[in-house]
C-alpha cells in the first residue's frame, strides 16, 4: 500500500455546469416520438457506474406509458454490491431493472427473455415485437444491440460503435435479433439533457464519456476523479499508475504522473493535456477497479431526484431556444397535416 494521504477534501465544489446538446440530438428526439406508435417495448440503457446521473428525464415525455425495461450496462465496471440498492430505487419508481455486460451472452440474454416474454404474452397483438433502445450518449446502446444480435441469432455486428459519444446520429431501421418470436430492435442516437442543473452530475456524465472531452474542462474532470479515488479505501490508484505516493492536490498529482509516463515537453515541462488524458483513459478502461460515482443512500437519492429530475427555471437564452424549437415543431406538424412533407 502506498503512503497514506491526508484527505484535505471531504466534498468537491464546482459551480459551472456543462451543456452539450447538438442538433442531431433534437432531431433524434423528434424521430423517436414519430416512431413511438410502432414501438412495443422500450429498453432504456444507462451506465452502471452512474446509475442516477445517467437518467435522462426527457425520455419520460417520449415514452409516455410504453412498456419499459431499464438496463444498466457496463456492469462489469461497477461494484455488484450497488445492484440491490439501485433495484430498490428504480422499483420504487415502477421501473424494471437489469444489469448487463455486453461481453457475456448470459447477461445480455436477460433482455431477450423480457422481449420473448412480452411477445408470448399476446401473440395476436405482437406478431413481431419492435424494441426501441434509448439512452444518453456512450452508455453502450449500439454495443448492446450487437450483443443481442450475437446472442439471439449468432450473427455479427449490425450497429456502429465507438468509445466517444455521438457515434449514432440518427434513428436506425429495424435490426432483427430473434427469429421465434420475431423481435426487431431500433437503435437511436444518444440524447443528452440540454441543461444538467447540478454541476457535479454533469462532471460524472463527462467523466464516464457521455460528453465530448473538448466540451468539458478536463482538468476539472481529472481533479474530481482524483478526489473520488482518494475517498475510496479499496482503490490504490498510486500503485496502478506506478507513482510512489498518493496526493489530494491535482497539480502535484499530474506532475507525478506526467513524470512517470514521460509526458514531458522539451526542457522537462509537463504536458498537462497528455497526462490528463492518460489518467481519464485509465479510469474509463476500468484500471482502478469497479467504481460507482453516485451515492445511493436515501438522502443522496432524494437530493438527486429533487435537483435533477424536477424542471428548473430556464435562463433567458434557454427559453428563447425552447421557443424557437417549439415554433419549428409546430411548423413541421402543420406541414405534415397538409401533406407538404
Amino acid at each position: 500500500m502506498a503512503n497514506a494521504v491526508r484527505l484535505l477534501r471531504t466534498t468537491f465544489s464546482h459551480e459551472k455546469s456543462i451543456s452539450w446538446f447538438p442538433g442531431h440530438m433534437m432531431s433524434g428526439l423528434r424521430e423517436m416520438r414519430d416512431q413511438m406508435r410502432t414501438v412495443d417495448l422500450i429498453v432504456e440503457t444507462r451506465d452502471a457506474r452512474i446509475p442516477l446521473s445517467s437518467i435522462n428525464k426527457q425520455f419520460e415525455q417520449v415514452i409516455k406509458g410504453k412498456r419499459r425495461v431499464v438496463v444498466y450496462n457496463k456492469c462489469d465496471l461497477a461494484p455488484t454490491s450497488i445492484q440491490p440498492a439501485v433495484r430498490k430505487v428504480m422499483e420504487s419508481r415502477n421501473q424494471r431493472t437489469l444489469f448487463t455486460d455486453t461481453n457475456i451472452n448470459k447477461s445480455v440474454k436477460q433482455i431477450l427473455d423480457v422481449a420473448r416474454e412480452t411477445a408470448k404474452s399476446d401473440p395476436m397483438r405482437y406478431p413481431q415485437l419492435v424494441v426501441m433502445v434509448i439512452g444518453m450518449p456512450n452508455v453502450g446502446k449500439s454495443s448492446l444491440i450487437n450483443a443481442l444480435r450475437r446472442t439471439g441469432l449468432n450473427r455479427g455486428k449490425a450497429a456502429n460503435t465507438g468509445a466517444k459519444p455521438g457515434v449514432t446520429r440518427t434513428v436506425s431501421g429495424r435490426i432483427r435479433v430473434l427469429d421465434s418470436p420475431a423481435v426487431y430492435l431500433v437503435d437511436t442516437p444518444g440524447v443528452m439533457i440540454p441543461h444538467i442543473p447540478d454541476p457535479i452530475t454533469a462532471i460524472k456524465v463527462a467523466l464516464t464519456g457521455g460528453i465530448k472531452d473538448n466540451i468539458a474542462d478536463d482538468t476539472v474532470l481529472a481533479d474530481y476523479l482524483l478526489f473520488r479515488l482518494n475517498r475510496l479505501d479499496h482503490t490504490d490508484y498510486s500503485a496502478v499508475l506506478g507513482i510512489n505516493q498518493r496526493t489530494d492536490d491535482i497539480s502535484e498529482f499530474l506532475q507525478l504522473l506526467g513524470t512517470k509516463i514521460g509526458a514531458l515537453r522539451r526542457g522537462g515541462e509537463l504536458d498537462t493535456d497528455k497526462t490528463i488524458q492518460f489518467f481519464l483513459r485509465a479510469f474509463r478502461q476500468g484500471r482502478f477497479g469497479q467504481l460507482c460515482l453516485d451515492e445511493l443512500d436515501e438522502t443522496s437519492v432524494t437530493t438527486f431526484f429533487k435537483n435533477n429530475m424536477e424542471d428548473a427555471p430556464l435562463s433567458k437564452n434557454q427559453a428563447q431556444k425552447a421557443k424557437r424549437a417549439a415554433q419549428r415543431q409546430r411548423s413541421l406538424e402543420k406541414a405534415r397535416s397538409k401533406n407538404l412533407i
